[in-house]
């Protein structure tokens, strides 16, 4: 039983101030500065006048014209998704983050703690302190699909046996919600595709042969979106909990140029001298700052290798400065994930096997920090022989 928590405008209700800020009126995440200028999530008042998250910002004002841009709070949101996920791996839960506001977890092991399916349904309210939509089904995504369906006070639940007849009838913009086949949602909609039951029929057989001409069409994201509506999905992943260790500098005078880049570095000296790091390397950092004009900024860091090297992450962070929207406020400096300890690194010169070994497992590691878990993949020969190329070799998770 995969059970999926959707607290729905996540974002824009941080940023607003409480779901009270959203009542009634016409609300929306103003664009980033850089970003294409899109609008982000939207209230409901908004999405009466036909403005939804994505639309284009002109657009958005011709449908709307009362509407009111909220200043993205990047840095309030990651920090309250952080506290919810906290409030549920408080119950036992192994949390599977797939964006602020969106989170799976298993709830067959809970069963034991809780006594029943419905006690840690309670339970999982009774964390949130907040409204949100819960859905229970066989795999992630038929879990989303029941959350979506689900109203604020009463959870869904999809039996195993129900799930394709249940996702047949549920609209193809449920695949924006998944990052690789969120790209889909508008050409199947031009191609008159409007159900993910329409969509299976594209391949109306389970053989090779028939889900090979949604690759042809689609990629491998038209495979991946058709094995979603027939029910299919890959197992959970829960992310690794980490302590959190993080230093925060006020700016004063020093918002931008050079000054901003000696203050980075101060951040860096004392994070690295922190004694809960316990000579660990740096895998992922996390750089943020609070704006002048209002807002935050935040942006993620993923060194090539695990470093400890002062001058190395200062060089790295300091390219992502040139990012900043406006002049800073403050500036902080996080650590996401670790790496091994300094005695444990290898220089480049060893050439033993053992050592070979550990920089390819860190390899692996850093594209998973980046690029998620079936980031990295190796090819493994099944059929050497078949006249067809894709059925000679598959690919499987490499290990590390």
């Amino acid at each position: 039983m995969v059970v999926c928590v959707h607290i729905p405008r996540f974002a824009l209700t941080v940023a607003a101030g409480g779901a009270q800020a959203l009542a009634g009126r016409a609300l929306a995440l103003a664009p980033m500065a850089g970003a294409e200028l899109r609008v982000g999530e939207v209230s409901g008042a908004a999405e009466a006048h036909g403005v939804s998250t994505g639309t284009t910002l002109g657009e958005a004002l011709v449908r709307c014209p009362e509407l009111e841009l909220v200043p993205a709070d990047p840095l309030a949101v990651a920090e309250a998704w952080e506290g919810v996920m906290c409030a549920l791996e408080g119950i036992g839960a192994a949390i599977e983050p797939a964006r602020a506001g969106l989170a799976y977890f298993d709830g067959d092991g809970l069963r034991g703690i809780h006594g029943s399916d419905a006690n840690t349904i309670a339970a999982t309210r009774r964390a949130l302190c907040r409204p949100a939509r819960i859905g229970v089904g066989p795999t992630r995504f038929c879990a989303l699909a029941a959350a979506l369906g689900s109203s604020a006070r009463r959870a869904k639940a999809i039996d195993g046996r129900e799930a394709r007849r249940y996702l047949a009838a549920q609209p193809v913009e449920l695949l924006g919600f998944r990052e690789q086949t969120a790209a889909l949602v508008e050409p199947l909609r031009r191609l008159g595709v409007r159900t993910l039951g329409e969509l299976r029929e594209l391949a109306p057989t389970h053989r090779p042969a028939s889900r090979e001409a949604l690759a042809d069409r689609f990629g491998e994201p038209g495979v991946l979106a058709y094995r979603l509506a027939d029910g299919e999905d890959r197992p959970l992943v829960p992310r690794r909990v980490e302590e959190t260790l993080e230093e925060r500098l006020d700016v004063g005078d020093a918002g931008s140029g050079e000054m901003l880049q000696r203050v980075l570095g101060v951040l860096v000296d004392r994070l690295l001298a922190r004694p809960e790091r316990h000579g660990r390397t740096l895998r992922a950092a996390v750089l943020s700052a609070r704006l002048v004009g209002g807002g935050t900024w935040r942006e993620r860091v993923v060194f090539r290798q695990a470093l400890s090297d002062a001058k190395r992450m200062g060089l790295a962070l300091s390219l992502r400065l040139p990012l900043l929207p406006a002049p800073a406020e403050s500036l902080r400096l996080g650590v996401e994930r670790f790496g091994p300890a300094e005695g444990q690194q290898h220089t480049l010169l060893e050439q033993c096997k053992q050592a070979r070994q550990e920089r390819l497992g860190e390899a692996v590691s850093q594209v998973r920090t980046v690029a998620g878990h079936d980031a990295a993949l190796r090819a493994v020969c099944i059929d050497p022989d078949s006249r067809v190329p894709e059925r000679r070799v598959v690919l499987t998770p490499l290990p590390g």
